[in-house]
This record gives C-alpha cells, structure tokens and sequence, in this order.
C-alpha cells in the first residue's frame, strides 16, 4: 500500500468513525428531550436549553474528528 492510500485510507476511517458517537449521541439528546417535554411540556425552555447545550459539546467531539482527519489528509 502507498503512504497515499494509507493517507486516505486514516482519513477516511478517522471521520467515519469519529461522528458516529456523536451521530449517536445527538439522537438520544434529542428523543430524551423530546420525551420530557411530553411529560413536563411547562419546563420547554429549561429542556430546550440543556438540550441545546448537550448537543453543543457532542458536535465538539465531531468537529475534534474533523480537525484530526484534516491533519491526517494535509500533514
């Protein structure tokens, strides 16, 4: 295998599997968020904020594996 096809193969593999987590992460933020609002539709803003913010530090780790497979790519 060439070093450029082990490049693009690191890169590959580092994005792909870096947002599945994520990916996975941010679906259960939003269903669990989704099912509290069903139960306590009054507390919609206190839900909606942490929601947001616990979607906000999941797409962190995204953007991390962004960041790694762009050095892997250009390095």
């Amino acid at each position: 295998m060439s070093p450029e096809a082990a490049k693009q193969l690191a890169t590959a593999l580092a994005i792909g599997l870096g947002v599945i987590g994520p990916g996975i992460g941010i679906g259960i933020v939003a269903g669990k968020a989704v099912e509290a609002l069903g139960r306590n539709p009054d507390a919609e803003g206190s839900i909606r904020a942490t929601m947001i913010l616990g979607i906000a530090f999941t797409e962190g780790l995204a953007i991390f594996a962004l960041v790694i497979a762009l050095l892997i790519r250009f390095t």
